[in-house]
């Protein structure tokens, strides 16, 4: 991504580590590009499951004492995780950055305008590139789901609904293809 153009960019989080995207699209973002985020289910972190599952309910337990409901807020769905993780990168209390965050979108499987779009990757992110073979690592869909997220099931469907249309699309556009020649 070094070459930032106007354009929205639509990512697809699918193998990327978690901190890693969020850094790359933190910077995008302050460049003044939108940025859509599809799939965030299959975001990766680094460490094990069970390690990082700790580590989230030791956040849960974060609240304010007089009155929970006034924060901080821990967000379960994989998109708002990697939309707080994203806020954590930018100086969000700022109008730059509150700006920049408002040019971010992140989805939990790829919603029908993005489902025919080109969606790209960020191979400084991707985790088969950046971690080392046999390093264990876990998927922030299951994380979500162990902590609270009610919707994984809703989204698998989903999911494989949009990859059965997708089958016959590129077989209709292929079928095409041979005919215009």
């Amino acid at each position: 991504m070094t070459g930032f153009s106007n354009k929205a960019i639509v990512i697809d989080g699918r193998g990327h580590l978690l901190g890693r995207l969020a850094a790359v699209i933190a910077k995008v973002l302050l460049h003044g590009n939108k940025v859509t985020v599809v799939r965030c289910e299959q975001l990766n972190i680094s460490g094990n499951f069970f390690r990082n599952k700790l580590k989230f309910m030791s956040f849960l337990r974060k609240r304010c004492n007089v009155n929970p409901a006034r924060g901080p807020f821990h967000f379960r769905a994989p998109s708002k995780i990697l939309w707080k993780t994203v806020r954590g990168m930018i100086p969000h209390k700022t109008e730059r950055g509150k700006a920049a965050l408002r040019k971010l979108r992140a989805y939990d499987g790829c919603p029908p305008p993005f489902d025919i779009r080109r969606r790209v990757v960020v191979p400084a992110a991707l985790r088969v590139f950046c971690l080392k073979p046999g390093r264990k690592y876990c998927h922030v869909g299951r994380l979500s789901h162990e902590v609270g997220w009610k919707y994984r099931d809703v989204v698998r469907k989903l999911e494989d609904k949009r990859k059965v249309k997708a089958v016959k699309r590129i077989a209709l556009e292929s079928k095409l293809q041979v005919s215009t020649f």
